[in-house]
């Protein structure tokens, strides 16, 4: 697997990394930039509209995560062959729930934004219109998931970074024109996001016609593949369903109780949080589509293998890039934002713990889909992520801090890891023994070994250049904990020769 599979992988992550760089850089100067001009109320006043949204939207994931592993379980197990009638199939399941997300949102949503949300009652006109405005744009955005997944199952990375990176700046160019608008500013920037979407559909049709002559409109009707396309979606929307309440839902916890300031604390927190994680997302999307297509040639052994070193490569990663960013978490902010929202450090620090732990997990919900057999997997698993919000809204009321949302989560990502992981002995065939010993147990070693060598070489910053110091020395000392503790000799002789390979040109 490492002389084959992993130069298609380390390729596609290369050009996921570019396009995640580009990304990082201007999403994190956009988040400085609309902060300054909405400001701190209307900053976390969209972005509880706007995750509201999202929340209303859960079934796009499940939709998303459906088509990547039909498209892909075709090319596994037929060679593409049924490709242009799964298509269409898709086109079909995502108009139908595009539909019924828009009915839902400007219903029972509508009444919920308008009347439960806390909201200045002079901004509610205008957090109404951003609302209506983030209906139609992620519409538009379920509508573009069939052309996502065509480029992904095909492993072409290099036209979805292209296309990543046009949709990037065009929302830079949007904030950049938000400052010299005249009419609201939440409404308008809300507005300008929509174009941008529509903009970015546009791209990917074009692309996928050019590029797969399966990309065709189809006239007629597959009830069987409608039926096992959309009986698939549906139980995975339970699961997304549990992962938006856990994080969407969580927000409008936080809203209701402590209002919008602290909701821009914790918005400020996903996204820095977010861009840690493009990193481990570049790596599961490049390895996604190796994932299903083993399973559909019947090669379980070397899936198995895929799946273990995916997940202790995602811990991993992102540990590298989240301990000095754990040690340093105000000092960054602060240089981020000048002035960053109330508990916006401690929400990063339990946000990168809760995906420390779901990045193991990555590889592990992709062998499932991979399966097709989800009922028991989503049934248990997103029961468990469900209690996330039921269980943060009693410790809010019991000890009152917002804190506890997070904490909350910490505790249900660690139960849902163990049953993801007994589940997919049954599913698979995994063995729980050697994934705990290779996997859990490693990563569990260097990530203590880390944060007590961190701990004892932290710099109090007080200047910029200790900071730069601290933040170099962080990295290393992570960076010596992993090729000693966290990589076999497989994984070590495989990477020096790929280094030799480079510097020899």
């Amino acid at each position: 697997m490492l002389a084959t599979n992993h130069k298609r992988i380390l390729r596609n992550t290369g050009m996921l990394y570019i396009r995640m760089l580009l990304a990082m850089a201007i999403g994190l100067y956009t988040s400085r930039v609309v902060l300054d001009v909405l400001g701190v109320e209307d900053f976390g006043t969209y972005h509880v509209v706007a995750g509201f949204v999202a929340l209303l939207g859960f079934m796009q994931g499940a939709m998303s995560t459906a088509t990547q592993r039909y498209f892909a379980f075709d090319l596994g197990q037929n060679k593409g062959n049924d490709l242009r009638g799964l298509f269409n199939t898709s086109l079909q399941v995502h108009a139908l729930l595009a539909t019924c997300i828009v009915l839902i949102a400007e219903t029972l949503g509508y009444w919920f934004v308008s009347t439960q949300l806390t909201i200045s009652p002079d901004r509610l006109q205008a957090a109404l219109q951003a609302y209506h405005l983030s209906v139609a744009a992620f519409a538009v955005s379920v509508m573009t998931v069939p052309l996502i997944a065509m480029l992904m199952a095909n492993e072409r990375m290099g036209l979805f970074a292209l296309m990543s990176m046009a949709d990037i700046l065009l929302k830079l160019v949007a904030v950049l024109l938000l400052s010299y608008l005249a009419y609201d500013k939440l409404s308008m920037y809300a507005a300008l996001l929509l174009v941008v979407a529509l903009i970015t559909f546009s791209g990917y049709l074009l692309i996928n016609r050019i590029i797969f002559s399966s990309v065709r409109l189809q006239w007629g009707f597959n009830a069987v593949g409608f039926r096992s396309m959309l009986g698939f979606t549906v139980w995975n929307t339970w699961g997304n369903l549990a992962a938006a309440l856990s994080e969407h839902g969580n927000n409008v916890l936080l809203n209701i109780f402590f209002g919008p300031v602290v909701n821009a604390g914790r918005s400020i927190a996903t996204q820095a949080n977010g861009a840690l994680n493009q990193f481990v997302t570049n790596v599961q999307a490049a390895v996604n589509p190796q994932i299903v297509k083993l399973y559909a040639s019947g090669d379980r052994q070397k899936m198995h293998d895929l799946v273990q070193r995916a997940s202790r490569y995602n811990f991993l990663i992102l540990l590298v890039l989240a301990m000095p960013v754990l040690f340093y978490t105000q000092q960054l902010l602060e240089i981020w934002l000048v002035e960053p929202p109330e508990y916006a450090a401690l929400f990063l620090r339990l946000a990168i713990i809760v995906s420390l732990i779901d990045s193991i997990s990555r590889p592990l919900m992709t062998s499932a889909q991979a399966t097709g057999k989800i009922r028991l997997y989503q049934s248990v698993v997103g029961g468990i992520l469900l209690m996330n919000m039921p269980v943060s809204f009693v410790l809010i009321k019991v000890w009152y801090h917002p804190a506890l949302i997070m904490l909350s989560g910490i505790l249900v990502s660690l139960i849902a890891l163990v049953a993801r992981l007994v589940i997919l002995k049954r599913l698979t065939g995994v063995s729980v023994d050697i994934y705990v010993r290779i996997v859990i147990c490693r990563v569990v070693l260097v990530g203590v070994a880390a944060g007590v060598l961190n701990y004892f070489m932290v710099l109090q910053a007080n200047s910029d250049m200790l900071l730069f110091f601290g933040l170099v020395g962080s990295s290393l000392g992570t960076l010596l904990m992993v090729w000693v503790m966290g990589l076999d000799s497989i994984e070590k002789k495989f990477l020096v020769g790929m280094l030799g390979r480079a510097v020899r040109g």
